[in-house]
């Protein structure tokens, strides 16, 4: 199994993930991620909260970055977000893509949208490597 299958593998295992049954797709420096809009993640205005906006955004950042890293989990060490537009119906389809791979920090853009193609949110993220192997005990298998 290849890098990027294991990478998809040990996201969809993650314990956070079940509660936002996202989907995703890595290849070379990019990652995008699906998450189905639930009313368990509304605010009081019924509309999603901007957690699951943040989540989109770093997992869509966070895994292009770990696409270009084989050996270790890298982890988010700075994230800024910008939300834009409201969303309250279909998924958050978010698009990552390192900008910037460098041995002691990786820099990745990504940019949510709603199912019309509107743009909802963007964010840019700051990775490092780990100590922390990527194995079957993290769900890369």
């Amino acid at each position: 199994m290849d890098h990027y299958t294991k990478l998809e593998n040990m996201y969809l295992a993650a314990p956070t993930s079940g509660e936002y049954d996202p989907d995703i797709d890595i290849s070379e420096g990019r990652a995008d991620v699906t998450i189905p809009v639930q009313e368990k993640h509304f605010h009081a205005a019924n509309a999603v909260h901007g957690s699951v906006y943040f989540k989109a955004l770093d997992d869509a950042a966070f895994f292009a970055a770990n696409s270009l890293v084989e050996d270790v989990f890298v982890l988010t060490t700075n994230f800024n977000i910008h939300l834009t537009r409201p969303v309250s119906e279909g998924s958050i389809h978010a698009e990552g893509e390192v900008v910037n791979d460098h041995p002691r920090q990786l820099i990745a853009d990504a940019v949510a949208y709603d199912d019309d193609g509107n743009q909802i949110a963007r964010g840019t993220g700051t990775f490092a490597k780990s100590s922390t192997q990527l194995g079957p005990e993290v769900g890369y298998e």
